[in-house]
């Protein structure tokens, strides 16, 4: 458990250098990546780089859909 909150606020840390619009998503997947990394073999650091990575890709795929979606139309109001 100690090693998951280290790798947690490593995390935290490093993101704490990166501008809001860089960290969107990264958060949520450094905090998932970590744990998942931590309980698959101790690779606590390498599952938050890895989640990091993947939420800052799912953040940009849905602002990217939500663009699309409102120059159609479809929008919400």
């Amino acid at each position: 458990m100690k090693s998951t909150l280290l790798t947690v606020a490593t995390a935290v840390l490093m993101l704490g250098a990166t501008s809001a619009a860089d960290a969107k998503g990264c958060i949520k997947g450094a905090i998932v990546g970590g744990v998942a990394g931590h309980y698959a073999g101790h690779h606590g650091m390498l599952g938050a780089a890895a989640g990091c990575l993947y939420g800052r890709h799912h953040a940009k795929e849905q602002e990217k859909h939500r663009q699309q979606s409102q120059m159609n139309g479809q929008g919400k109001l």
